[in-house]
């Protein structure tokens, strides 16, 4: 038994390494290419580097419920994500010393999480819809889908209206970093990250499944916890590496603009799933993920208005002992109810 238990757990630590890895080399040879061949400022290089940042969200979602058969592992990943990517905010407000992370981040953040507000918020009301009995389904979908893509295409296209100059300035800033990379090595490296990332995200629902199983926990608890923590392990690499480049407003923006990708993520998990409306099959304790995310949003949302400049303890300000606390809530309400 405990040997069993034993390899269960290296075998996710493993796929969890191999997608922190892959996935930060993707993003980075992503930048590259982007770069190379001119996409920084048109709409195919925005797309590209939103797929690739979200790339394990959305293959260990098609995983765990093609190979899983676990919509609470899909579900709890993609909210699970969202909590989490919202989480690493206080690391970067405890690696900054002096002010605030929100006393020197640009106002432009306020769009994002804006948006950030109304489609966690719109999952999470459905979620709670469906577990009342509301019909939100749509042929073998949800009602939910088709709204989350119209306003994912929504976001994106206001968001690249706004901000294209500080996209295209950012996005070439770290392509920046690798001049003595030419566009065939770094088509391969992507090719091969992105082989690695893809292998690992389809074995890791499988892998906690089975821990799940062994361990006795829900696979609700599991989905938001270990699969969101894995999965967002990329987000976390690129993010401390862009504010060690000394762009704290690209970090932010990666934060945000992942979670608007992860609810994305759970539209097309619903067209992939055959046997219903997604959201039928999954826990409604799944709706505590959505409204934390969007009361961490909110705290954001206030940290970018009233930019507080003081410290509270351990060197970061009120707002990110805020998120920290309502991170640890709704893993432990998760735990005892999940």
């Amino acid at each position: 038994m405990l040997t069993s238990t034993f390899i269960i757990w290296l075998q996710f630590v493993a796929c969890a390494v191999l997608i922190g890895v892959a996935g930060t080399k993707l993003s980075r040879y992503a930048d590259v290419i982007a770069d190379k061949i001119g996409l920084s400022g048109s709409w195919v290089g925005l797309i590209l580097l939103a797929t690739v940042t979200s790339l394990p969200e959305l293959v260990t979602g098609i995983s765990a419920l093609t190979l899983a058969h676990s919509p609470d592992i899909a579900v709890g990943g993609v909210l699970g994500s969202c909590v989490f990517n919202l989480a690493i905010l206080v690391i970067l407000d405890f690696m900054i010393r002096g002010e605030s992370i929100y006393h020197r981040a640009h106002r432009n953040h306020l769009l994002t999480a804006g948006f950030g507000v109304v489609m966690i918020g719109f999952a999470g009301v459905s979620i709670i819809l469906t577990s009342i009995g509301f019909s939100m389904d749509f042929a073998i979908i949800g009602l939910y889908t088709p709204v989350i893509i119209v306003l994912y295409l929504i976001a994106m296209r206001v968001l690249f209206v706004r901000e294209h100059a500080q996209i295209e300035q950012l996005v070439e800033q770290i392509a920046s970093r690798y001049p003595d990379i030419t566009l065939l090595q770094a088509n391969i490296g992507y090719a091969l990250s992105a082989f690695v990332v893809i292998a690992a995200g389809i074995y890791l629902p499988v892998v906690c499944a089975q821990l799940a199983e062994i361990m006795g926990w829900h696979n609700s608890f599991v989905g938001t916890l270990f699969v969101a923590g894995a999965t967002s392990l990329p987000e976390l690499a690129v993010t401390i590496a862009a504010l060690r480049m000394g762009a704290l407003d690209m970090a932010i923006a990666n934060l945000l603009g992942s979670n608007l990708f992860n609810i994305l993520v759970l539209a097309i998990d619903d067209l992939v799933f055959v046997k219903g409306a997604l959201l039928s099959y999954a826990s409604t304790t799944h709706a505590i993920s959505a409204l934390s995310a969007v009361i961490m949003t909110g705290f954001v949302i206030i940290g970018l208005v009233y930019r507080p400049a003081t410290r509270l303890m351990f060197n970061i300000g009120w707002i990110s002992v805020a998120l920290l606390i309502l991170y640890l809530l709704n893993t432990y309400i998760l735990y005892l109810y999940g």
